[in-house]
């Protein structure tokens, strides 16, 4: 048999891939025509990410379902609420802060996104402070944690394009924003659910820009710090696994007591929400949501989130033994990770004092009732946690500050 000649010149074809509209591989082979027309190779798409195409891609993704008018309609009044390069940003929020919040909450448009949450996350202001420090901390310093980080990098958004190829640029942004993090913090260094985070700020703005990103939320340039989140011991995340458990009892108590009674905790199932803010495990388009009104809001939507899946799943929830309610726990079903139900649930989420309303007759008048907000709440649940935390650190502290036996 004569050997096929091959022409070296020819270019070599890459392996097809389809994906959504956010960079994410697709399990569906399916051979029709829309299929076809969408599929792209992965190659191609990490091309589009490093030349910054394909946030344009996602902008007119919806030109398939007929919505391209009203996108663009929509688009047009963000830019005009954020000028050009966010030059007119402070000046609207100051003006109209109410008109911020509910387009925010509505979700802002793809293609502005990762510049929209360096405006309302203080990062922007952080880059234009420091001119040259990122690439100082990346290139000229080394971290104990590098080899952490390496190990770790492929497990970070393992089914997305950009992330995909070893050692690809994907991989290597990450690897940097994460060096260079745990070199400006050593006393935070690198922990796992890191990785999450930076990947996610990775996909809408340059390394840079999401290195001062993960700086602003930690060091809290607008909200509370992140940094307890990650920690030695990680005690941010057990204060707010703290704060959840008490308010799952208060506002859902129903499931709240069967959980006790299953010895369910919400270290079990609730500790990546906290650490990763649901970019873990949760849909995409629905994480997103999520982050767009947590770097405005602050981690109270973290709370408002989680309260509002368990009181969607509640009538499932309290019929589940143990192993089956550990497992429902961390695979809700598609209906309740639809952003447009979910979303509104969590934002109507306000009263938070279920004890004391349950205290109050249905025949008081509405004057009578004392309504907490979350923010309230969780205040009044941290101070909660850390006099508990003071009380089981006295006796050790007593018995080291008596003087020593004389003879």
């Amino acid at each position: 048999m004569e050997k096929q000649k091959v022409d070296e010149n020819e270019p070599v074809p890459v392996p097809a891939v389809r994906v959504d509209r956010f960079g994410f591989v697709k399990q569906d082979h399916s051979n029709s025509p829309e299929g076809l027309s969408r599929t792209r190779s992965a190659f191609e798409y990490e091309r589009l990410y490093l030349d910054g195409l394909i946030i344009l891609d996602i902008c007119f993704a919806n030109h398939v379902n007929g919505t391209l008018f009203r996108e663009e309609r929509r688009n047009r009044k963000w830019r005009k609420m954020i000028g050009v390069g966010g030059s007119d940003w402070k000046h609207y929020v100051r003006r109209k802060p109410h008109v911020v919040k509910r387009r925010i909450r509505k979700g802002i448009p793809d293609c502005l996104r990762g510049l929209v949450w360096q405006l309302i996350s203080g990062s922007r202001d952080l880059l234009l402070m420091n001119p040259g420090v990122y690439e100082q901390l990346v290139i000229y310093e080394t971290s104990a944690s590098e080899l952490d980080i390496i190990r770790d990098i492929s497990r970070t958004f393992p089914s997305h394009v950009f992330f995909q190829q070893r050692h690809g640029p994907g991989q290597r942004s990450l690897y940097n924003v994460l060096k260079a993090y745990s070199v400006y913090d050593r006393d935070v260094g690198y922990v796992q659910g890191m990785g999450f985070v930076a990947g996610l700020l990775l996909l809408y703005m340059s390394e840079e820009d999401a290195f001062w990103l993960l700086v602003a939320l930690l060091k809290g340039a607008v909200h509370a710090p992140m940094e307890g989140l990650y920690l030695v011991g990680l005690p941010l995340v057990q204060q707010y696994l703290f704060q959840f458990e008490s308010l799952v009892r208060e506002y859902l108590p129903k499931v709240g007591e069967h959980f006790t009674q299953e010895m369910i905790n919400p270290s079990m199932y609730a500790s990546q929400w906290f650490i990763t803010v649901f970019s873990y495990s949760f849909p995409f388009h629905l994480a997103l949501r999520i982050w767009d009104v947590f770097l405005h809001e602050g981690v109270k939507i973290v709370f408002k989130v989680g309260l509002a899946l368990l009181k969607y799943c509640h009538d499932e929830l309290v019929k589940l033994p143990f192993e089956k309610l550990i497992h429902a726990l961390r695979n809700f079903p598609e209906d309740a990770m639809n952003p447009d139900t979910l979303l509104p649930m969590a934002y109507s989420i306000k009263v938070l004092s279920l004890s004391l309303s349950l205290s109050l007759s249905l025949s008081l008048s509405l004057s009578v009732w004392t309504f907490l907000l979350v923010s309230k709440r969780l205040e009044e649940l941290r101070l909660e946690y850390e006099k508990k935390n003071r009380k089981q650190a006295e006796p050790s502290g007593r018995a080291k500050q008596q003087p020593p036996e004389t003879h």
